[in-house]
């Protein structure tokens, strides 16, 4: 195997490993979303990835027993994924105005550490 293919293997290691960490961190996210929504007293929505709608980086679908958010997450800060979660456990409750605004609150103080986390990792990229 000649350098070449081994560097080649070695950037898909690479981002295959990294696209495992950010399945984790969305997973996590979800469930620090869930759980706070909940204690919140809000119906905490389910999370999927990604979209079923192609172009959206966000979609909301409104089922029987309650709300599913999807995210896309492939080539998108994560911020912007967090940020789109969030947002969709306010679309979902169809909070406005100032619920809307104590909701979000709440949620975001819940996922500051993958803010902090995501921040550092693109400081060293």
């Amino acid at each position: 195997m000649g350098s070449g293919e081994a560097a080649s293997i070695n950037k898909k290691s690479v981002a295959h490993t990294r696209a495992r960490a950010r399945y984790a961190e969305f997973a996590w996210a979800a469930r620090v979303l869930a759980n706070r929504a909940h204690r919140h007293g809000l119906k905490p929505p389910g999370f999927r990835t990604p979209p079923r709608i192609v172009g959206v980086d966000r979609s909301l679908r409104r089922i029987r027993d309650g709300v599913v958010v999807s995210v896309a997450l492939r080539d998108r800060p994560f911020l912007a994924v967090l940020s789109d979660m969030v947002e969709g456990v306010v679309a979902a409750n169809r909070l406005v105005g100032r619920e809307a605004e104590t909701a979000r609150t709440v949620l975001w103080s819940g996922v500051e550490s993958l803010m902090i986390a995501d921040e550092a990792r693109t400081r060293v990229a």
